[in-house]
């Protein structure tokens, strides 16, 4: 089991990746909550409002997922990053049911 950490601009953006990534099958859960970022981008220091995707995964869906992902993330450099976790034993056999 792993989640997948992905930053997007807006809730309507992180909510239609999320979907897409459901749909798929890539993830079998995502919870969404509004954050502010700090960064630096070209040179300058950003604040921005942003919405953070954490999916519910498996280690070997990873890698279509960050495929799909960029393919329809808006950003030019998206953060999608993996995190590998561990779980109680019946929510991890329902996340892999839900994977396929």
């Amino acid at each position: 089991m792993m989640l997948a950490y992905i930053t997007c601009p807006s809730q309507d953006e992180a909510e239609k990746i999320a979907g897409q990534l459901i749909e798929a099958k890539l993830i079998a859960c995502a919870n969404l909550f509004p954050m502010e970022s700090i960064y630096r981008w070209e040179g300058d220091i950003q604040n921005e409002q942003e919405y953070v995707l954490i999916a519910k995964t498996s280690g070997e869906k990873f890698g279509e997922l960050k495929k799909r992902v960029k393919k329809i993330h808006p950003y030019d450099v998206p953060a999608i990053l993996k995190i590998p976790v561990e779980g109680e034993k019946e929510y991890v056999d329902w996340l892999q049911g839900e994977l396929g």
